[in-house]
């Protein structure tokens, strides 16, 4: 992808795999004339059960990728490295990086009546705390209870979405939330909006399911404008989208015209331990 200037330049996105297909999803949705760079670590999915050390390796190899693609702005599109990686890339690395918790965090604080918060997440993203930290720092007064889901992701990352099993894994997950006096539940993972129709069927209409994807991408619209960096078209070089994935890129690929409102063609293997 050639890209004419900085306002052309395109967003990077990544995340463990699959989910953070919901968050470029939405910033397609919302920043119609964005160019986006896609990359799925899927050889090393889910980063939920690694180290912190790990992510923020992981992390850091996926941006010196995404620089190569002359990126903008980067987008983390996981919760967990969102939690665990992003201030210390934000640190190391000059080109703005946002991540999906205070967008989620925000959300969540604006919807809730009654003060009382669900949040389900990967394993490192609930023994960080990092929601509960961050929507104590907007609201003190409100009670956050956070559930690790472990199983979410290998279940949609293996295609399992619409499978039986996965209602009894959110059953059994979900069941002590659902007795709770919650009002508000993020989806405190990326992949977990892929489940969404099948956790509010159980979690009922009272509780509001909070996606961070929207908010993140209103956020990205926020950065871009005060940077002057936003693409208005006016170059024409706008909506080219490209994937990459550490690993099973056939896969991905199908998977991906599953969950995007347009057409992905193909999907390239990356060496991501080369970078």
């Amino acid at each position: 992808m050639k890209v004419t200037g900085k306002k052309a330049a395109p967003i990077g996105v990544f995340d463990s795999g699959v989910g953070g297909l919901t968050v470029m999803r939405e910033i397609s949705r919302q920043l119609p004339c964005e160019n986006i760079i896609y990359f799925g670590d899927t050889a090393r999915v889910p980063y939920g059960s690694k180290s912190q050390n790990n992510v923020i390796r992981f992390s850091e190899q996926i941006i010196r990728f995404l620089q190569t693609k002359q990126v903008k702005a980067i987008v983390i599109a996981c919760n967990t490295a969102s939690a665990l990686a992003l201030e210390s890339v934000q640190e190391r690395f000059a080109v703005p990086i946002i991540g999906v918790v205070i967008p989620g965090a925000r959300a969540a604080v604006e919807v809730t009546q009654n003060r009382k918060v669900g949040v389900v997440g990967t394993d490192a993203t609930v023994q960080s705390g990092m929601y509960t930290k961050v929507i104590h720092k907007m609201a003190p007064d409100i009670v956050v209870l956070e559930k690790a889901c472990p199983l979410f992701v290998p279940l949609v990352e293996e295609g399992f979405k619409e499978h039986v099993v996965t209602e009894e894994v959110i059953e059994y997950y979900l069941d002590s939330l659902r007795n709770t006096e919650i009002d508000a539940m993020i989806l405190g993972c990326t992949h977990y909006p892929l489940l969404r129709s099948k956790i509010r069927a159980f979690m009922g209409d009272k509780i509001q399911i909070v996606n961070p994807a929207y908010e993140t991408a209103m956020d990205l619209k926020k950065l871009l404008k005060q940077q002057g960096i936003e693409n208005d078209g006016a170059t024409r070089e706008c909506r080219h989208y490209e994937f990459y994935v550490s690993d099973a890129a056939e896969k991905f690929r199908k998977f991906a015209n599953t969950v995007m409102p347009f057409d992905v063609p193909t999907t390239n293997v990356v060496n991501i331990e080369e970078y």
